[in-house]
């Protein structure tokens, strides 16, 4: 897969056809610790809101998921509940879009915060969310399994 720049992705409304490469990208993302397709499918069959990043494949008019995510909303918060994008797609942007468009749906709620947990080690995710403005709450003990790693607990304000 080879995504150039960001003009070449869009973003669609979470298929059950995509689950193979969404949990695909979980192991590749997160190793042995990742959700299990079972586990994804059940997470996708709830009330909450996932979205892909998809770019052109390479047999013409196929597309390839490079990104994932989803978010839970009761109303008045909404939970980042996973964005992930393929190594080879990072650095395009594409946390981004999926960020703003998580952002988006969470303010058509009517949600005023969203939350979210980050591994401590995941520099990269910590950076692009307090680019955004989340703020550090606090930090998780042993969230991420089996690696018991620790998750810091991150809130943005949405404006109206």
């Amino acid at each position: 897969m080879t995504v150039v720049s960001r003009d070449q992705v869009t973003l669609r409304a979470m298929r059950s056809g995509d689950l193979p490469r969404v949990a695909a990208l979980e192991v590749e993302l997160f190793g042995v610790g990742a959700w299990s397709p079972a586990m994804l499918e059940g997470e996708f069959a709830g009330p909450g809101w996932y979205v892909v990043a998809t770019a052109p494949g390479t047999i013409p008019g196929a597309e390839l998921v490079v990104g994932y995510a989803g978010l839970q909303c009761d109303g008045e918060t909404a939970d980042i509940t996973t964005i992930g994008v393929a190594p080879q797609a990072q650095r395009l942007g594409i946390g981004s879009m999926l960020l703003e468009a998580l952002h988006e749906r969470a303010r058509s709620l009517g949600a005023s915060a969203v939350f979210l947990e980050v591994a401590v080690t995941n520099s990269a995710a910590i950076s692009l969310y307090e680019r955004y403005g989340y703020e550090r709450l606090g930090v998780r003990k042993r969230y991420y399994q089996p690696e018991n790693l620790d998750a810091y607990t991150m809130r943005l304000t949405l404006e109206s």
